[in-house]
């Protein structure tokens, strides 16, 4: 009997250590700290939320987009944010090099096809494109920045009005096909396909030579006085591409695709327009630099648009009365709206910036996505950062205090973000929002 009941008193004890085991590996990671302290360090243990904030919004001069995994096409007008308006400049490459189009060979038609891919806005909104051939070559090797822009011959392949209907397949010669855009690039001329058709052997031979002969083309948005919307597809899908369709002296259906491939060389091109259809608190605290109003709300716009450049005076001077350690360190950013129709960032990127303009990553990241954050939590409505060990090496003089930003799209990536998001700032006047404002929570210990 004895040996029984110490048998289910064992078991019952390793059941309750193994829910406590479990129990604690679900605590929020930006809670941990002080519990990692010995005992005898708990009595200076400190902590305090009321760090001192400098921040505002600013513009974001542009964003690499060259090569880019997406291509953005579209015009939006953002009620907050004004009007952004995305285009691209693109190769096609030969599908085949040294084809054979035949005896006498005539055009039917041509056309530039684009799939479906994710889309920000109203997908109900009708969208105006226009098409150009490029008369200035681009190259795949080159870096080009979203205020870029390459020239053209300055007449229209194609002036085009579309829904965006993702949910359509297409028949493309009797096969239903993928949805996808189709647009006429001989509507307004022949021109285009003409040149295509008769291209010399020469040219046709090697797509170097026909890159030289066709540099690409440029395919932008109009803008859209309300509503609209900004979409993405991928450039390099076996959709993207250039379809010329004709006929020669044998055969009467024929086609020839120039296709978009992960050596065409792109890049896109954003439009906000100077930010002068956006609101007034955009206006004067972007434009016109008044600082002071990142006390109530914070902008940022994804497309080279807008960022956040804050900094911690309070570093400055904390600790000098004596050595501190850093247990945790949790920067807190909540969303001002509550209507996420203009959905926001999933994540945004935290940097520190150098007095050379040299972006850097804070040393937090290096320890992952989970322990450093920046996702957005949807329930709490706000962006976490843990970046205890950048306050850290500020207060041990091994990193100066720099100004830190938070942007949309994330530097190190070939991923274009079109989201925006509205913040509520560092001491907002409405008083419901002060529990919402900017927060840094510090866990420390004063050392002796």
């Amino acid at each position: 009997m004895k040996s029984n009941s110490f048998r289910i008193i064992s078991v019952l004890l390793f059941l309750v250590v193994l829910l406590f085991l479990a129990y604690s590996c679900k605590k929020d990671p930006y809670q941990i700290g002080s519990s990692l302290l010995p005992p005898s360090d708990t009595l200076n243990i400190k902590a305090t939320d009321t760090a001192s904030f400098v921040a505002y919004s600013v513009l974001q001069d542009s964003v690499r987009t060259d090569e880019t995994k997406l291509s953005i096409l579209g015009s939006l007008m953002d009620p907050v944010f004004g009007s952004t308006t995305a285009g691209f400049y693109m190769q096609y490459r030969l599908s085949a090099e040294a084809p054979d189009f035949g005896i006498n060979p005539s055009l039917d038609s041509i056309v530039l096809m684009m799939p479906y891919g994710t889309v920000y806005g109203d997908t109900n909104a009708l969208q105006t494109v226009k098409i150009y051939e490029l008369s200035q070559s681009i190259y795949y090797d080159s870096s080009y920045y979203s205020n870029r822009s390459a020239e053209t011959y300055g007449i229209p392949l194609a002036n085009c009005t579309f829904k965006y209907t993702p949910r359509d397949s297409v028949k493309v010669a009797g096969v239903e096909t993928a949805p996808h855009i189709r647009i006429s690039l001989n509507k307004l001329t022949n021109y285009f396909g003409n040149k295509l058709l008769n291209a010399p052997t020469n040219v046709l031979s090697l797509n170097t030579n026909f890159l030289e002969f066709m540099k690409g083309l440029y395919i932008e948005s109009a803008r859209v006085p309300s509503g609209g919307a900004i979409f993405a597809f991928d450039p390099t899908s076996s959709l993207s591409k250039i379809v010329m369709y004709f006929h020669n002296a044998t055969d009467d259906s024929l086609h020839f695709d120039f296709v978009g491939t992960a050596l065409s060389a792109r890049f896109n091109h954003f439009d906000h327009n100077q930010y002068l259809d956006a609101s007034p608190g955009i206006q004067q605290q972007v434009i016109r630099h008044d600082t002071t109003l990142g006390k109530n709300n914070l902008y940022i716009q994804g497309l080279g648009g807008i960022r956040v450049r804050f900094r911690l005076p309070f570093l400055d001077s904390f600790g000098k009365a004596g050595k501190i350690a850093i247990n945790n360190a949790v920067l807190t950013i909540h969303n001002f709206e509550t209507d996420t129709t203009l959905a926001p960032p999933v994540k945004l990127t935290l940097v520190v910036v150098d007095s050379a303009g040299q972006v850097g990553f804070l040393i937090d990241e290096n320890e992952g996505t989970y322990y450093f954050g920046g996702a957005y939590n949807t329930s709490s409505r706000s962006y976490q950062y843990r970046i205890t060990r950048h306050i850290q090496q500020v207060l041990d003089g091994k990193l100066k205090n720099y100004d830190m930003y938070l942007m949309a799209n994330d530097p190190t990536t070939n991923v274009l973000v079109p989201n925006r998001v509205m913040l509520t700032g560092t001491n907002p006047q409405i008083p419901s929002l002060s529990a919402d404002r900017i927060s840094l929570q510090i866990v420390y210990t004063k050392l002796h």
